[in-house]
């Protein structure tokens, strides 16, 4: 037994009698998130308690520049945990980070690629502007099958990239954009004002580890109460959002943390839930199949080289079995 598995063995030990400690973790989160679906869980944890009944204090640090910037403010110690997309952390990791996933988040996330109203299908986007995010982003990679699939090379169409869905809605509002994918709810929104919906991410990628939330692997290690008391916290919180008997409760939280109507909040949880999706997990747990898809579509895609590296390479499942979690 090396030293390393013996600390964390006893860390993992003393859970049941040291988890009621109080603990502080900085949070890093991308701005654009802040008031979105995305960070419902964050919001159903802290407002259902259980953050609190784990003695965690989650102090949200807002990293800007987007997604690409999560991990590398992880490696500089300016947050202890953060949400990421999966591509970045295992572009990261490969390049050195001692990043790892610890907790899934959005599982198969849906993006609808919504366009002007006199657009009306795929084939009158031949030669126009479609606002992507950043070539390494799933949400460029899906919405690129997505066109494929519907007979659009990547000749066919231009492409300019905007990261968020905020920058990508002002675009298409603003004319300059014919076509951009969005998430809830502001895809559903889009639709209510008269916006068209082509296609979803889904029909294209079914299956997807879109983010996760990452520690630094020391870190992770020296504070493993707090990690298992905070993956405990978000699972509760995951499976507080599929229960049917808080729907209601659920709907709310989408209208307090998004601004949007209950009516987009509503259909929002019916298009994750009614059936089940797969959007989100069931408790923050980690689909290894899932990841080993984006690793496929980022090998495919020149991001990393072949042999391509086993999902297992980029997890620490240790925190979200010690939560009874996987």
């Amino acid at each position: 037994m090396t030293f390393r598995t013996l600390a964390i063995l006893l860390a993992l030990a003393a859970f049941s009698s040291a988890h009621a400690e109080p603990a502080t973790l900085r949070f890093g989160q991308i701005p654009s998130t802040a008031r979105a679906v995305s960070s419902l869980y964050l919001y159903v944890a802290e407002k259902q308690g259980f953050f609190a009944r784990e003695n965690i204090t989650v102090d949200i640090v807002q990293i800007p520049g987007g997604t690409g910037n999560m991990v590398a403010a992880l490696d500089r110690g300016e947050v202890d945990v953060t949400q990421t997309a999966t591509p970045y952390l295992i572009q990261a990791a490969l390049a050195g980070s001692p990043a790892v996933a610890i907790a899934g988040t959005t599982a198969n996330p849906i993006y609808s690629l919504i366009a002007k109203p006199q657009i009306a299908n795929f084939a009158d986007l031949n030669g126009k502007l479609i606002g992507l995010s950043l070539p390494i982003d799933t949400i460029s990679i899906s919405m690129r099958k997505l066109l494929a699939l519907k007979g659009l090379d990547q000749a066919d169409y231009r492409v300019k990239e905007l990261v968020g869905s905020p920058a990508r809605a002002a675009c298409l509002k603003s004319g300059e954009c014919d076509a951009v994918p969005l998430g809830q709810p502001d895809d559903l929104i889009a639709v209510k004002d008269g916006y068209r919906r082509l296609g979803l991410s889904t029909e294209a990628v079914a299956s997807f580890q879109f983010e996760v939330i990452a520690a630094r692997r020391d870190f992770a290690q020296t504070h493993a109460p707090a990690l298992i008391g905070f993956v405990s916290a978000l699972a509760d919180a995951f499976r507080f959002i599929h229960d049917p008997a808080h729907r209601d409760d659920a709907a709310k939280a989408i209208v307090a943390l998004t601004g949007t109507s209950d009516d987009i909040a509503r259909a929002t949880l019916a298009l994750y839930l009614d059936p089940d999706r797969g959007v989100l997990p069931r408790q923050a747990e980690i689909d290894l199949g899932g990841l080993a898809q984006v690793i496929a579509f980022m090998g495919e895609g020149g991001t990393i080289k072949p042999p391509l590296p086993a999902p297992e390479q980029f997890v620490d499942l240790q925190y979200l079995r010690a939560a009874g979690v996987q």
